[in-house]
């Protein structure tokens, strides 16, 4: 896996050295241990939050070229998101498996690429929460060691479920609540709806979670189930998306039998959708670009042809792991609204 900065620039600007952006992220050579975990944060603290709705940040923005507009100040429900791994290069601390939320200059990688390209999708409809988390190193999700592996994701999680108590404690006051995340974003995301949403009282207040780039498998939860239209409540969406007529190696081994939402049109079928109903996603400088990838379900991806932009060609990648949400963010945007007129509706 690349790191999200740098194969986003060599995605959308293909003008960067191939080689500059081919570099592997680091690969940790210590175990975990105890002792060299950052301070937990205080998520009464404004700075412990990559996003509130009460601070400007780069969820509150909209892509250029684009009439879209930052509507949080009336939104109607909460979007909770939670942003995957920036943390790939040799830590330059003591910190190695985890993330220190203090951290400024990875902060501002985050806030920069996944807030920005992210989270900013979802300010259409909901207001948006999004903890900085002690995050786990990219070392922890190819790491052989199981233990060292499950220590340094509990570390991240405890961080997400004392960032999601605080929300409800101070911020929710009763309302609807989306669940949208990335990567390992989205392997919290999973564990925090198994224990706050599946079967609790708090289910009726979820209006759809947005479970992307992560393999999640239809029966992960007890109650809530994978959507299978567009406007449908109460459920999840997922997706991966690769280049057609690609099969990851790990595509055996549990990927072909996730979910798969087409994020264009909403369904779990294998319909395929032309580019032409792209209603846009990001490119370069937060640039819009309409029509950007068609898109079809294939055993448990979502498969699409190269990229409508200048130069796509030049880029050698069937993995378009890092434009999951970016290539379909118009299309997001939209569903979200529609998810959120039918809860309201039926409330």
């Amino acid at each position: 896996m690349i790191s999200y900065k740098c194969l986003f620039l060599l995605l959308f600007t293909l003008i960067v050295s191939l080689s500059g952006c081919n570099k592997a992220p680091y690969q940790l050579k210590s175990h975990f241990s105890e002792k060299l975990i950052p301070s937990t944060p205080d998520y009464s603290k404004a700075e412990n939050w990559a996003s509130l709705p009460t601070k400007n940040d780069p969820a509150d923005q909209v892509p250029l070229k684009s009439d879209l507009k930052d509507m949080q100040a009336e939104a109607k429900v909460d979007v909770f998101f939670l942003h995957p791994t920036i943390f790939t290069k040799q830590p330059q601390n003591q910190y190695e498996w985890n993330a220190d939320v203090s951290d400024s200059k990875l902060n501002e990688s985050v806030d920069n690429t996944t807030i920005l390209n992210q989270a900013s999708a979802f300010n259409g409809s909901g207001k948006i929460y999004a903890p900085r988390y002690r995050q786990a190193h990219y070392h922890a999700f190819v790491t052989a060691d199981k233990d060292d592996k499950k220590k340094s994701l509990d570390v991240a999680y405890s961080d997400v479920k004392a960032s999601f108590e605080y929300y409800l404690k101070n911020y929710n006051q009763g309302r609807p609540i989306v669940i949208a995340s990335h990567s390992q974003g989205t392997t919290h995301a999973t564990r925090l709806i198994k224990e706050f949403f599946d079967n609790k009282p708090l289910q009726k207040q979820l209006v759809a979670a947005y479970l992307v780039g992560i393999t999640t498998q239809p029966n992960v939860f007890e109650s809530i189930k994978p959507c299978k239209s567009g406007d449908e409540t109460g459920c999840f969406v997922s997706w991966n998306t690769y280049g057609r007529d690609f099969y990851p190696k790990w595509h055996r081994f549990g990927l072909n039998t996730a979910v798969s939402t087409n994020p264009l049109t909403w369904t779990l079928d294998s319909t395929y959708a032309p580019a032409s109903i792209n209603r846009g996603g990001v490119g370069p400088k937060f640039t819009m670009y309409p029509n950007i990838v068609d898109a079809q379900n294939h055993q448990g991806m979502v498969w699409i042809n190269r990229p409508n932009i200048k130069g796509s060609k030049l880029v050698k990648n069937e993995s378009w792991h890092i434009a999951d949400i970016n290539f379909f963010y118009v299309n997001i945007r939209e569903n979200l609204a529609n998810r959120v007129e039918t809860y309201l509706k039926d409330k």
